[in-house]
């Protein structure tokens, strides 16, 4: 059984496209989580408070 060069390359390329994304979204997950990590309780309260107005300012009346 012979096997088609072009469909292993396709194969191969989707392959590491998806390790790629993979690889991609753990990264960005591993930026978030120091990010949050790094404030502190007081900080955390502060952002929420700030988007609770902002969201209050652009609610319909």
């Amino acid at each position: 059984m012979k096997v088609n060069p072009w469909r292993t390359a396709v194969v191969r390329a989707v392959g590491l496209a998806g390790v790629a994304g993979l690889v991609a979204g753990g990264v960005v997950i591993a930026r978030n989580e120091r990010r949050r990590r790094a404030m502190t309780p007081d900080e955390i309260h502060e952002r929420l408070r700030q988007r609770y107005a902002q969201a209050q300012q652009r609610a319909p009346q």
